[in-house]
């Protein structure tokens, strides 16, 4: 065994639980096994298609990705198991909410999964500590000193040095 490298399951989260209010008014959890394989990467294929599209509208999606994404159906690849079962005991908002969010965890992480689930799928809901990390580092940057300039107390630049030598 390679000598640093700890055992991938016992620091590697493979699966998710979401508590969700149901249609009968009760809160379950929902537990979501992570994906197989194919299944993970068929979501990350979509994924990424998604994302050129949002950036390039215009740009004409890579074909086989259309394909897969006419063949898939990327909420049941995201949710296993569990698909049936939020199907029956959940209203749409929430069936949606959570499968997006396991799209997320599934493609970008726990971290992308937690703060999109937690903000409602409202990106307005986690703004506001973006533009405040902005600011932060704006003001940051502003107070860093900039290059000195050659006017004051610095020492002059070599061509004055030179004239100046010249003279004497």
């Amino acid at each position: 065994m390679a000598a640093g490298f700890k055992v991938l399951e016992e620091f590697l989260g493979d699966s998710l639980d979401l508590p969700v209010k149901c249609k009968d008014g009760k809160i379950r959890t929902f537990h979501i096994e992570g994906p197989s394989a194919e299944d993970g990467l068929k979501v990350e294929k979509l994924m990424e298609t998604g994302i050129k599209l949002a950036a390039a509208p215009e740009a004409a999606p890579d074909a086989t990705a259309l394909d897969d994404l006419a063949e898939l159906n990327l909420y049941k690849a995201a949710l296993g198991d569990t698909y049936d079962e939020a199907l029956a005991q959940l209203d749409w908002a929430r069936f949606r909410h959570m499968a997006l969010t396991a799209v997320l965890w599934i493609s970008q992480g726990l971290d992308a999964a937690e703060t999109f689930w937690n903000s409602g799928g409202d990106p307005s809901q986690t703004g506001p500590a973006n533009r405040e990390q902005r600011r932060a580092s704006s003001r940051a940057a502003k107070s860093t000193p900039s290059r000195a300039s050659r006017s004051g107390t610095s020492t002059p630049p070599a061509t004055a040095r030179a004239r100046k030598a010249t003279r004497t």
